[in-house]
């Protein structure tokens, strides 16, 4: 039975990678499925994704030979697994709808993860989590009490083995601190207005504005708040018709759409950091 894997590198750019990688495989009987490749001339780095199979060398083995073998390119680079879905662990505060989505769309077999738990700082969604069978968390946060609650969060993260958070509509500032923790491995999902519209009831204030455009961002977490690294954004275009509820419920179908297909790319490893940027390999 083959083994197939996901071999992401990046490294800077020079002539001969993608013939020095597809060798190193051929010569390891390994059979590419799905290539992609970008060249970044703005800062010399050069980024590829490849799927392949592999049944000659033992995984411990070709990732020791990767080892040796991205050394001379400076290469950083991540193996994985296809067969191994991505552990995750969703946060929630008072809005399901991007929830109930991810959800949906795990059960259904639409997303390669296994959603291993679910934190929230409010107990309105315990019922759908026992109802997907997944363990529900419920962590109150108060200003007083916060680092003892994000101890608390992490602690089920870490426990739960997660190599993915989703912020699926929760609602508290993560501080820096668990912000660097899970550099690289945190999803946020928010409406696009911002800068403009900032706190509550944006839809409130885009409607008073007659806004033409609902959007929403979802991005990495990191400490500045609401600008890490975009994977995904989207648009849907409103007119003048459109109360304050409609502007809520087509942004809401914007945010759920939006966050599914970033947290589909990053569970199937089609994300690849470029600093402040993304290069996403659909």
């Amino acid at each position: 039975m083959n083994h197939a894997y996901i071999l992401n590198l990046s490294c800077p750019d020079r002539p001969g990678i993608v013939h020095a990688v597809s060798g190193f495989l051929l010569e390891r009987g390994g059979n590419i499925e799905e290539a992609a490749q970008y060249n970044d001339h703005d800062t010399g780095l050069f980024f590829m994704r490849v799927q392949f199979a592999c049944d000659q060398v033992a995984p411990e083995e070709l990732r020791a030979q990767l080892r040796q073998f991205a050394e001379p390119f400076q290469m950083a680079w991540h193996l994985h697994a296809t067969t191994e879905p991505m552990r995750t662990v969703i946060m929630v505060s008072k809005e399901g709808h991007c929830l109930n989505d991810l959800l949906f769309r795990w059960k259904s077999g639409l997303l390669p993860l296994h959603i291993a738990a679910i934190v929230s700082n409010h107990r309105d969604f315990y019922q759908l989590a026992a109802s997907y069978n997944v363990p529900f968390h419920h962590i109150p946060v108060t200003a007083q009490a916060k680092a003892q609650a994000e101890a608390r969060q992490y602690e089920i993260i870490e426990a739960e083995g997660a190599e993915l958070v989703v912020l699926a509509r929760y609602m508290q500032i993560l501080s820096d601190e668990l912000c660097r923790k899970l550099a690289g491995r945190a999803i946020n999902i928010h409406h696009s207005f911002l800068p403009s519209f900032k706190g509550a009831k944006p839809y409130y204030q885009a409607h008073d504005r007659g806004v033409k455009l609902i959007g929403a961002t979802a991005h990495y977490v990191t400490a500045d708040l609401d600008e890490g690294p975009i994977i995904e954004q989207d648009v849907a275009r409103v007119d003048h018709t459109h109360t304050v509820e409609d502007l809520t419920t087509v942004g809401r179908d914007t945010e759920s759409q939006v966050l599914a297909r970033a947290v589909k790319w990053h569970s199937e490893h089609r994300v690849l950091l470029n600093g402040h940027r993304t290069v996403v390999f659909r």
